[in-house]
């Protein structure tokens, strides 16, 4: 499907509050931890997203596309930015944030020293992929973080929104790159999605485990099984993103197959709730 969205760089400030940084959510910590553990991973990889599309943007002739890596890169940054905040904030609550990203970090560089030169493309168009389909998800269901503290809410549909907007940029770069390598390209995306998917999962959960029992909430049964149903229940954040992850695997797959940019109207409404937000603070 080709749609045309050229993405936007927005430079905003959640200034979230340190007090709330580990009991944010609504349900209280054990869901609140469960997004912040996803944080951990956004300032890293968000910068290998960058350095793996900005690696083949010379390859990149189409003017639009060109327009929206530009985009890309100054979103990915501004993401970074704002969950790197969010991450020193659960350092200094308690949440071993550094030693987990460093750990994250050190396994993305791996993969740039050690793969071929395509790899962290494929790394990269996969886990687009997957921040894509659970952004989606949290859109489709704002029930999953509203009423809760209105600045994180703010932080993760802004993130949500964003992640919709480019989430086809690199594909289209990594189709660009190997559009006379048709199988190959099948081949490697496919392969991709499953290893990301599964390094990720294999690292969050044991991090999120941590995490809340650094809060002591390791042994709060009424805990796990809400944020049970927030995963994978109702609304079911991780459940509703199964059957897209396996749109994936269908040959000729494009991000935009899953065409939701009806959420995209909602920016500029957004952005007025986060300047009330910012006020209001």
């Amino acid at each position: 499907m080709t749609i045309s969205i050229l993405p936007t760089r927005r430079d905003i400030k959640f200034n979230l509050p340190a007090e709330k940084a580990t009991s944010w959510h609504k349900t209280g910590m054990h869901v609140s931890q469960f997004f912040n553990t996803m944080s951990l991973f956004f300032p890293v990889g968000e910068r290998f997203f960058i350095d793996a599309v900005r690696a083949h943007r010379d390859q990149v002739t189409d003017p639009e596309l060109k327009k929206a890596v530009t985009a890309f890169i100054g979103q990915e940054a501004m993401h970074g930015r704002e969950h790197e905040e969010l991450n020193e904030l659960l350092e200094n609550a308690g949440v071993p944030a550094v030693a987990q990203e460093k750990f994250v970090y050190a396994l993305l560089k791996q993969v740039e020293k050690y793969s071929p030169k395509i790899f962290p493309l494929v790394a990269t168009v996969a886990l687009e992929h997957l921040t894509a389909i659970l952004a989606d998800s949290l859109l489709r269901n704002p029930e999953t973080v509203e009423g809760s503290d209105e600045r994180f809410v703010a932080l993760w549909n802004w993130h949500a929104l964003e992640e919709t907007e480019h989430k086809a940029v690199a594909f289209d770069v990594y189709a660009t790159v190997m559009a006379n390598k048709p199988i190959r390209a099948y081949f490697l995306r496919t392969f991709g999605l499953v290893a990301a998917t599964t390094i990720f999962l294999a690292i969050m959960y044991p991090y999120y485990i941590e995490n809340v029992r650094r809060q002591g909430g390791l042994f709060n049964v009424k805990g796990w099984i809400t944020s049970f149903q927030y995963q994978w229940g109702n609304p079911g954040t991780l459940r509703q993103a199964v059957k897209p992850w396996l749109d994936w695997f269908k040959p000729g797959f494009h991000p935009w197959d899953h065409d939701n940019r009806h959420f995209l109207d909602q920016i500029d409404q957004f952005l007025e709730v986060v300047t009330e937000t910012k006020d209001a603070a």
